[in-house]
């Protein structure tokens, strides 16, 4: 990811092997990171079995919340690109048994579709 990106807080995919390697103790056994997209620190983690948003906090990002969705529990998904005025996309996941989605925004992301994507691919299979 290139620095001007970081700063405009474009999502980028990342090298698979490195955050393999980064969740190893999280993942169950035999889980494997299949796509990862990186917006600034926090990242969308995509596995055989589900969606990992991982969510750096504070100032030094030691906090971090892990918010795990299996793929079977996603009803249905929302993805708005971003447009001429309105620059920043948005990903909103609808969660079995809950009301309201779930809305990460990709702040202009060109690879808005690679997201999309991904998550279809996942949730279909």
């Amino acid at each position: 990811m290139g620095i001007v990106d970081a700063l405009l807080g474009n999502a980028s995919e990342v090298d698979v092997s490195k955050v393999q390697e980064e969740l190893a103790p999280i993942l169950a056994d035999s889980e494997e990171v299949q796509h990862v997209y990186k917006l600034i620190r926090d990242m969308y983690v995509f596995t055989q079995r589900r969606l990992i948003l991982i969510d750096k906090q504070g100032i030094t990002g030691r906090k971090t919340e892990y918010h795990s969705i299996p793929y079977k529990s996603i009803t249905h998904f929302v993805v708005e690109t971003a447009g001429h005025f309105d620059l920043d996309a948005e990903l909103k996941i609808w969660i079995s048994s809950t009301e309201e989605p779930l809305v990460k925004e990709l702040k202009g992301s060109s690879d808005v579709i690679a997201v999309q994507k991904a998550l279809a691919t996942f949730m279909f299979s």
